[in-house]
């Protein structure tokens, strides 16, 4: 049984997510954490619920989702692991991060292991599938579970609303196209953790989602 913890972090008010089970083995996606407080935040929760963590997973490389991997790989030991697809996302963020005011970025670390279209992940006694949905990003992934009823969504859906497609790699059609056929075939029960704003359902995004 997965348990998802939630933080919000720097000045895109990023969703990062802790998923743990029994077993304490814990997995890290998108951490977002900028300031120094933000780190405190996510390693105490960690230290105090004696969790372990053993996956550092991106959804997709844009900058507010990869803050915090340099942290993570300096305090846990974990390099991140995303689709191959993004690696032109995450290299590009030194050049443009300074002018956007975010002058003290850590440089990410590079994956040993890229992630695949589909296929499985697993930690603890859980299981991750893998859900390849581009059009936010170029090599977007989101992460089911489908036990729990859950999907890491990352920024292709969110409560009443799509992730944007105007950013370098975007591609508005793919990312509706996507959202039809790959996440909109999921239970209507899956709740939707997305990578900004509250938390939604597949259900009730199909019957109210302006976009479709």
């Amino acid at each position: 049984m997965i348990t998802v913890k939630t933080f919000t972090f720097n000045a895109y008010s990023e969703n990062t997510y802790l998923l743990y089970d029994e077993t304490k083995e814990c997995v890290i996606i998108d951490p977002g954490m900028y300031e120094g407080f933000e780190q405190n935040e996510l390693a105490a929760f960690i230290k105090n619920e004696n969790l372990k963590p053993v996956l550092l997973l991106n959804t997709h490389c844009h900058l507010d989702h990869v803050f915090g991997n340099k942290f993570i790989f300096d305090t846990y030991g974990l390099k991140p692991q995303f689709h191959e697809g993004e690696l032109p996302i995450i290299n590009a963020i030194p050049g443009y991060a300074p002018s956007m005011g975010f002058t003290r970025y850590e440089v990410s670390p590079l994956p040993d292991t890229f992630l695949p279209e589909t296929g499985t992940i697993t930690f603890g006694n859980s299981t991750l599938s893998l859900i390849f949905a581009p059009g936010h990003s170029p090599a977007h992934l989101c992460f089911y579970s489908k036990a729990d009823h859950i999907l890491m969504g990352g920024d292709v859906l969110f409560y009443g609303s799509i992730g944007r497609t105007d950013l370098p790699g975007g591609n508005h059609q793919q990312l509706i196209q996507n959202i039809s056929d790959k996440l909109f075939v999921l239970p209507d029960e899956t709740k939707v953790y997305p990578g900004h704003g509250p938390a939604t359902s597949i259900g009730f995004e199909k019957q109210h989602n302006p976009f479709f």
